[in-house]
């Protein structure tokens, strides 16, 4: 059974356990403080903090994992992202004090100090830029750093902005976009998975964006007037097409198709007006393409 590292709290926990549970993989643990869970009986998971899942990753105590790819990056493991799972997003981001001139990285003049709680990271970035910055880790709110006399610069994680506002301080340059990822060891590593190891993976990725892919849609079915479907047609374009069945008896066919969640509103106004009826509109657990 192969073993998936997961963040054991936070709202990134949050989202990965729903994820796996939407999937058929149910979290089963004997407890809420317990270290390992089954999931689903397929897989087993161990809960660890999201920052030590690339170690447990990378080392082999775990065959893939579930984290922010902020933290896949300033690790520096040989690691390989399986894919994105779309949520939990934010970037690590370069800010200056607002009344500073530096309006890029280019204006950066000298060796600058930089406070970041991601000091690998940002040493790389720096060094792509051919900037010579003195890294200043700090464990927390890097964002006081300015104000302290600690440093010139903050490389921190941002999501609205709205904090490095408050504390008056202006993005100037992006160091890279996150979001939760599930994550192996890189194929070229001695350590990369065995073929039946893979396939298994692959089941998972499978399973996983089958999930994603359907929280976006909707099913919609309705009875439509045998005069009316081709305009129907371009209102339920569908996948590849809305699926039309023939009604027994009667000058109505029965169209289904699959539509955008954000257009649903529209898209059933839009079938009244042309006469539609019985139309039902469902939430779809999982969509494979």
């Amino acid at each position: 059974m192969l073993k998936i590292a997961l963040p054991n709290k936070g709202r990134l926990a949050d989202d990965v356990r729903e994820l796996f549970n939407d999937a058929g993989l149910e979290v089963r643990s004997r407890g809420e403080r317990a270290l390992t869970a089954s999931l689903g009986g397929e897989f087993e998971a161990i809960f660890v903090r999201a920052q030590d899942i690339p170690e447990f990753v990378a080392d082999g105590a775990a065959d893939a994992g579930i984290t922010g790819w902020d933290l896949v990056s300033e690790s520096g493991r040989h690691l390989t992202q399986l894919m994105d799972l779309e949520f939990g997003r934010c970037r690590l981001s370069v800010a200056v004090r607002d009344e500073s001139g530096i309006q890029s990285v280019a204006d950066l003049q000298g060796s600058p100090r930089v406070a970041t709680c991601f000091p690998r990271a940002t040493q790389r970035f720096f060094e792509q830029h051919g900037k010579r910055v003195e890294v200043v880790p700090v464990s927390g709110a890097a964002e006081i750093a300015p104000h302290l006399g600690i440093a010139d610069i903050v490389v921190d994680l941002v999501s609205t902005g709205s904090t490095l506002k408050v504390n008056g301080l202006r993005e100037v340059a992006t160091v890279l976009e996150s979001s939760a990822r599930l994550i192996a060891v890189d194929g070229a590593s001695p350590r990369a998975n065995a073929e039946d190891k893979q396939h298994k993976l692959d089941e998972l990725v499978m399973a996983l964006s089958s999930v994603l892919r359907a929280r976006g849609k909707r099913y919609v079915m309705a009875n439509v007037p045998k005069a009316q479907l081709e305009k129907v047609k371009g209102v339920l374009p569908g996948l590849n097409g809305p699926t039309v069945v023939d009604v027994l008896g009667g000058n109505v066919v029965a169209v289904h198709a699959v539509v955008d969640a954000k257009g649903i509103y529209r898209t059933v106004a839009s079938l009244k007006a042309l006469g539609c009826e019985g139309i039902l509109v469902t939430r779809i657990e999982r969509l494979m393409p």
